[in-house]
């Protein structure tokens, strides 16, 4: 039978049952931070309150957290009570607890349904990642970066955070990056009357193609298309993820096949290791060429993830702004040292039937196209090492933090390695918001932290066109952005340009970064949100001259609008086949706990 041994291995009970208690922990955690549940408190003992939510009149939930600033909770997931007509037992079952919170968060059966789907698919990859136990935090701490992204367990927020619909087990157990299969890319020629090449300056397609493809590669790769008396000239290569030829390409695009404009000629040579984002692949034959993103219509936290058409071809232009921007600033080039890995080139390929209809879903508009970003590797001088801000909040199979590994072996003590964080990540992101009005989406994927004797070392950003967003105040630094560029990244009022930072970085990553330092007694939460305000009061210092812009993007404000991401698919979009993709829900406001720290004017 498919898969026997497999199953038998990884689905144990005493592992389902932990992998449930996890989950359910975080589902109480972030409903209630996103106010979707608002159980009672019985008790309240220092930070630590006892909760119960009642979903009917003979059931309820009895669980233990700690507050925390920012409105948050840390719940613990070993004390779960489900008393139902007047009987306690253990909650272990996310599922139940989910159908027990529709009518209470004003879910649709449609949405319940589906969503039981993707808590399944992600409980079935915890329990998966609980087998994991080949490599502790202090083991780690001095792997490749690639590597190291397959110990990560998943957004830290989103609770249906490892949904992957569209993928079969067969799919999960080869593509999903916890299971650390190297594949190899399959390639196509797209006939130059379908597709698109788009570079910066300097690179030329043929240049491309002869770093990413050895001489017999290509010869290979040209012959196949002489084979169907076409003439290799007239068509672009480039990869194709192997699960999206065969279950998006050849339905999508059977005319163009049939017709030759898309032409299959094999697989390329070189091994490829999957990162967390799923459709991003790192060379791990050689590792100085190109990162590549592919388009996976597969739906994964919120999204199908595809190559939007409009964005995949304005790519290497946005990279060469940025990277412009970077090489005239001598704090940004000289001091921050920050690494920026472009997307040199890509590939897009227009659907012709999806794009001439008004309104098509978005996911049908980037299924097919190519983005090559430099690989981290090309950048990091000796000594230094790249690991994703994501990784930070990693504890190994026997609860220790990955950050304590790290701490430990630099031999600071926590605040300082904090402040040398702080330093090291904030310096950069604030330049560029203030000076250039610009952002960049630092979650925890996007922002990599690079390492000297394991301390904060620099920054790398990546990610430009999914996620650079810039400011709609008339700032004389964007002059010189196009309305080719204009058009397709998004541009924000004030709070909301701030919010990519305030919300990408300090809520969705920092804030279980400080429960993790918090409860392991490596760092009080109070001293660490300090040491964040004052790194950036340390910015605002070095740069009087903007701080008219300190206040435009003002990080101090007593509350901040709450951006949610459960709610936005429970509640505001559900599974609905939109013409643009999601965006985190508004709803209600947070408590900044930054405000504490806001410098009071003299006199």
């Amino acid at each position: 039978m498919l898969f026997q041994q497999d199953i038998h291995e990884q689905l144990n009970a005493e592992n389902w049952k932990k992998a449930n208690q996890q989950l359910m922990a975080k589902m109480f955690a972030e409903y209630m931070y996103e106010d979707m549940i608002q159980p009672e408190v019985l008790r309240v003992d220092g930070k630590t309150r006892a909760y119960e939510l009642s979903v009917s009149t003979e059931k309820s939930y009895r669980f233990f957290a700690e507050k925390r600033l920012f409105d948050s909770f840390d719940v613990s997931a070993d004390e779960l009570i489900k008393v139902e007509q007047g009987v306690q037992e253990e909650a272990d079952n996310a599922i139940e607890f989910l159908i027990d919170l529709k009518e209470i968060i004003g879910m649709s059966a449609e949405t319940t349904g589906h969503l039981i789907k993707e808590m399944n698919a992600t409980l079935i990859a915890d329990v998966h990642l609980m087998e994991k136990t080949d490599r502790s935090s202090d083991e780690l701490a001095s792997i490749d970066y690639a590597e190291l992204e397959g110990y990560m367990k998943g957004h830290p927020w989103i609770t249906y955070n490892k949904g992957r619909i569209g993928f079969g087990y067969d799919d999960y157990l080869r593509f999903a990056p916890e299971h650390q299969q190297e594949v190899q890319l399959s390639w196509i020629a797209a006939h130059k009357n379908l597709a698109t090449f788009q570079s910066v300056q300097n690179l030329s397609y043929e240049t491309l193609l002869k770093e990413e493809l050895s001489v017999q590669e290509r010869e290979r790769f040209f012959s196949e298309v002489r084979k169907q008396n076409r003439n290799p000239e007239d068509y672009f290569f480039f990869p194709v993820h192997e699960w999206q030829w065969k279950n998006q390409l050849i339905q999508n695009f059977p005319e163009e096949i049939a017709k030759k404009e898309i032409i299959a000629v094999g697989d390329g040579d070189d091994a490829y290791l999957p990162q967390q984002s799923i459709r991003t692949f790192v060379n791990r034959s050689y590792k100085e060429k190109h990162h590549v993103k592919l388009p996976m219509s597969i739906l994964n936290t919120l999204v199908y993830r595809g190559l939007p058409s409009e964005r995949t071809v304005i790519a290497p232009k946005v990279t060469e702004w940025i990277k412009g921007l970077y090489e005239q600033d001598d704090f940004l080039k000289n001091e921050c040292r920050v690494i920026l890995p472009g997307e040199n080139a890509s590939i897009n390929v227009d659907h012709k039937q999806y794009s001439a209809v008004k309104d098509a879903p978005y996911q049908y508009l980037e299924i097919l196209g190519t983005i090559w970003r430099e690989s981290i590797y090309t950048y990091l001088e000796d000594g230094e090492q790249a690991i994703t801000l994501a990784a930070l909040v990693h504890e190994d199979h026997h609860g220790k933090p990955f950050i304590q590994s790290l701490i430990e072996s630099s031999e600071l003590n926590p605040e300082d390695w904090m402040k040398k964080f702080y330093q090291v990540v904030m310096d950069p992101l604030l330049h560029y918001l203030y000076k250039y009005g610009t952002v960049f989406s630092p979650h925890g994927q996007n922002t990599i932290l690079v390492l000297k004797d394991y301390e904060p070392h620099r920054l790398a950003v990546k990610d430009f066109v999914d996620d650079v967003n810039v400011t709609d105040q008339p700032f004389p630094e964007l002059q010189h952005v196009t309305e080719e560029m204009k058009a397709v990244l998004r541009t924000e009022p004030p709070e909301g340009l701030t919010q990519f930072i305030f919300t990408g970085l300090f809520i969705c990553h920092l804030r279980y970064l400080s429960h993790i330092l918090e409860k392991h007694h490596l760092l009080n939460e109070e001293v660490f949100w300090q040491l964040l305000a004052e790194s950036i009061l340390d910015y605002q210092r070095k740069f009087p001259e903007l701080k008219e812009r300190f206040v435009l993007f003002d990080f101090f404000k007593p509350e901040m609008t709450k951006l949610c991401l459960n709610r936005n698919r429970m509640v505001d979009y559900g599974y609905a086949d939109g013409d643009d993709r999601p965006h985190a829900s508004e709803f209600g406001k947070v408590t900044n706990a930054l405000a504490a720290f806001k410098e009071q004017p003299i006199g």
